[in-house]
């Protein structure tokens, strides 16, 4: 992935409005990685996380 990566997967998770397993793997591979977070993928973070506060974002569980 390239710059600001995490904040293109919020917008996948704004846009289908759920944070599904795979996003969040991804997120968290990403912010390992890179060891450190940008100030536009904190900031897209933030958001995530209000919109989820606010009912607009389910979390979608781990199917098994």
């Amino acid at each position: 992935m390239h710059s600001f990566a995490i904040r293109h997967l919020v917008e996948k998770a704004l846009y289908t409005k759920q944070l599904t397993p795979d996003i969040e793997e991804q997120i968290n591979s990403e912010l390992s990685r890179l060891g450190y977070i940008s100030e536009v993928d904190y900031e897209a973070l933030e958001l995530l996380m209000s919109e989820m506060d606010e009912g607009r974002i389910k979390l979608v569980p781990t199917v098994r």
